[in-house]
């Protein structure tokens, strides 16, 4: 997911984000998360808008003060809050070293847990509840430092005022304070003292050479539970008296049932209700309510629906790929408008066609979200990226002030942008549901499950995409004139974000990653049209398509003129890009690229791509086995400036590669005839298996700067470093994803 929230956000939205901010919903006292722990009161995690023993720092914003994120048990534990969803990232623990760090905290006696919807875990820059766009390090990654500094330096002086000292003759290491004379004390000794104390607005922050946690390879704090099956997840969720919903969901997207039989469904041993529901976008479903999942699906099952489908448009894919191919040829808005009068005397060209499918998000979990209404309000758990706005739609479904309101952010199996969705679309479903149920008698809390086939049918996928290129280059492999065209639908169009993301009615994130980081003259037309499919980010947004067509004409270029890729990439880059070339140096130094003989049958792909402000070069090796392209090894140069967790960036580059090189396989495609979606699970939708994953080296290039983005950026190049390995195999370029070599 990828956001840009600039200076052009409407007002309404602005205003409406500066007020989540500044004024973070009041919830009932009783949901509270109190202070203290048995034997001792902490340094606690509580709602800012919650009674405290002491005012808020004047010069601080919600999101720079301790109490609502540092939490000191009296045997010393420090549970840290993290303002972000936590779905396989790594975030939970990445953001707790960052404050551990500056607290100088005993690590392990480090935890860490979820926030909600309070507005004090608005992302600090955007001022929304956000977990998306490679974001969450980015951008807190001050903000955690100072909240460590600032705990410490409260710390600091309650030892100062017990001891009778200076504050400034006193150090911290590993979760205790230390005094000139001897004098000890642990955090959680102080914490009491500490919390009556001001918040400093100033506190200075460690030179990263002082760093003793950040910087070095740290075990997720979540990995011991999740490697034994412990983890709980947002499907884990169980209220007492909790109820199970499933939805029976129209065919066609929009569609709505002309009529309904629910006698057999009512007959169904544990079904409570069986009820029409509003959907997402204008349609309508049937929900069935029952003690537990499974009568719950059997019910479902033996609902009798006729469906009117008559009043929708009907997406059928091989229609829209021939419109697709039409609008490529029309004129259009520009997004890069470069002379074009060199194509044509060119000495030499290549036109070519990319086409790439709507794809699922596909995460291990389903969504879900559990909703529990009460007389005085709500409270919600999912695991949700944008809890914020998530709860301000539910607030409007239930028909409850937003403070009535409260999300309890789960951990989720996955995501990849599914879960951050303007619309709040399984959000408000799950509301309505628990709304009508209620109107219907049953006071329990309600779970809106949604099956695998659900989750792969119920629409929001990454666009299907159309490229044309045209380009004229001589004999060296200057460029002349590249003028190219984007067909696809807008992700944020008709969402509150239009405004500031579609400009000279062009979707930026459509565009993101063409021609950068090479100094080409292009011309870039680009054609959005409307299709009764829904829409949204997908891990590395854009990138998913801009950096395959890149990389693979980059590459043809290199071939056509018998230039080494690697050579071609870092003469068009010049000097002007020194971390990308600094990541695919370290790839290719590291790969053995040139050097290293390769076995009989093998060879050499490369690809470099930047994406959410890091850079990440493949360098791989592939074979044909049996005419299928294999992938054996791959060795990645990342440029992400410092990284907090070395061994999150690792698994995160691995991860996005794995889901990168699943673009690239057999039946990895959603595809529609005459409006309804054909694929329904696993068995007809392809995603990359362990069995699929190479042997793999990641590698980072070093940096104290500030760091930049790392949950997408591994995705982008891998398919195209893929491609072109066989397209040196086949002597064939690859023009559409997934792969098709016939």
């Amino acid at each position: 997911m990828h956001f840009d929230l600039t200076a052009e956000m409407p007002r309404a939205l602005q205003h409406l984000l500066e007020r989540d901010a500044a004024e973070p919903a009041e919830l009932p006292r009783r949901q509270f998360l109190k202070l203290g722990v048995a034997g001792g009161f902490g340094l606690g995690l509580f709602p800012l808008t919650a009674a405290a023993q002491t005012a808020p720092t004047p010069g601080l914003k919600p999101q720079q003060q301790p109490a609502a994120f540092v939490k000191i048990d009296a045997d010393g534990t420090v549970t840290i809050t993290v303002n972000r969803l936590e779905f396989g990232q790594g975030i939970n623990t990445a953001l707790p070293m960052l404050l551990a760090e500056e607290l100088d905290a005993d690590w392990s006696r480090v935890r860490s847990q979820l926030g909600t919807n309070d507005g004090a875990y608005a992302d600090p820059l955007f001022g929304l509840h956000l977990t998306g766009g490679s974001n969450s390090v980015k951008n807190s990654f001050i903000q955690y430092r100072e909240l460590g500094a600032r705990t410490r330096a409260m710390l600091l002086q309650a030892a100062a005022v017990r001891w009778r000292v200076d504050a400034a003759v006193l150090r911290t290491e590993a979760g205790t304070v230390l005094g000139p004379a001897g004098q000890k004390a642990g955090y959680g000794e102080l914490a009491t003292a500490a919390m009556a104390l001001p918040v400093p607005e100033k506190v200075a922050l460690k030179d990263p050479a002082q760093f003793r946690i950040v910087g070095r390879p740290t075990p997720r704090l979540d990995a011991r539970a999740k490697s034994s099956g412990r983890q709980s997840f947002g499907l884990d969720v169980k209220r007492p008296g909790q109820l199970t919903a499933v939805v029976a969901r129209p065919p066609v997207f929009g569609a709505k049932p002309r009529a309904v039989d629910d006698s057999a469904a009512k007959a169904v041993k544990g079904v409570q209700a069986v009820l029409r529901v509003p959907l997402d976008r204008g349609a309508e479903g049937v929900v069935v309510i029952a003690r537990g999942t499974w009568p719950a699906i059997q019910g479902r099952q033996a609902l009798k629906i006729d469906w009117d489908t008559s009043g929708v448009e009907k997406v059928d894919s091989a229609r829209q790929l021939a419109e697709y191919r039409a609008l490529a040829r029309q004129p259009g808005p520009k997004h890069f408008d470069a002379d074009m009068a060199p194509l044509a005397s060119a000495p030499r060209r290549i036109e070519a066609e990319f086409s790439f499918p709507y794809l699922a998000h596909a995460p291990m979990e389903p969504l879900n979200c559990t909703v529990e209404l009460r007389d005085d309000g709500a409270t919600l758990w999912a695991g949700s990226q944008m809890p914020g706005l998530d709860g301000m739609a539910a607030a409007r479904v239930l028909g409850l002030k937003p403070e009535q309101v409260a999300l309890q952010v789960q951990m989720a199996g996955g995501g990849f942008g599914r879960r951050a969705i303007p619309s709040s679309d399984y959000v408000v479903e799950a509301c309505g549901i628990a709304k009508a149920a209620r109107a219907a008698g049953l006071k329990a809390p309600i779970q809106t499950v949604w099956t695998r086939e659900d989750d792969l049918r119920g629409g929001y996928y990454r666009p299907m995409h159309l490229h044309r290129a045209q380009i004229g280059f001589d004999a060296q492999g200057r460029v002349l004139a590249w003028d190219h065209a984007i067909v696809g639908q807008s992700i944020v169009a008709g969402s509150p974000f239009e405004a500031m993301m579609v400009k000279n009615g062009i979707d930026n994130t459509a565009v993101e990653g063409m021609r950068e980081p090479y100094a080409l003259p292009m011309r870039l037309t680009v054609h959005h049209p409307k299709q009764n499919v829904p829409v949204l980010w997908w891990r590395s947004v854009g990138s998913t398509h801009t950096a395959f067509v890149m990389e693979t004409l980059i590459d043809q270029i290199a071939r056509e003129t018998q230039q080494d890729p690697v050579a071609y990439r870092l003469s068009l880059m010049g000097d002007k890009h020194p971390r990308h070339r600094a990541a695919l140096d370290l790839a290719v130094a590291r790969s053995g690229y040139g050097k290293t003989p390769l076995p009989a049958g093998r060879a050499w792909g490369v690809a470099l791509h930047e994406s959410f402000n890091s850079v990440v070069a493949y360098v791989v090796e592939a074979s044909l086995q049996g005419g299928r392209p294999t992938l054996h090894r791959v060795t990645a140069g990342v440029h992400c400036n410092l990284a907090v967790n070395p061994r999150t960036v690792e698994a995160q580059v691995q991860g996005a590669a794995l889901m990168g090189l699943g673009m690239c396989l057999p039946g990895a495609a959603i595809t529609l005839k005459d409006g309804v979606v054909e694929q329904q699970n696993f068995g007809d939708y392809t995603v990359a298996r362990m069995s699929d994953m190479p042997s793999f080296s990641v590698h980072i290039v070093p940096s104290a700067d500030a760091p930049t983005g790392m949950g997408e950026p591994g995705l982008p190049p891998l398919a195209p470093a893929f491609a072109n390995a066989v397209a040196r195999l086949t002597g064939k370029p690859i023009r559409q994803l997934p792969f098709d070599l016939a």
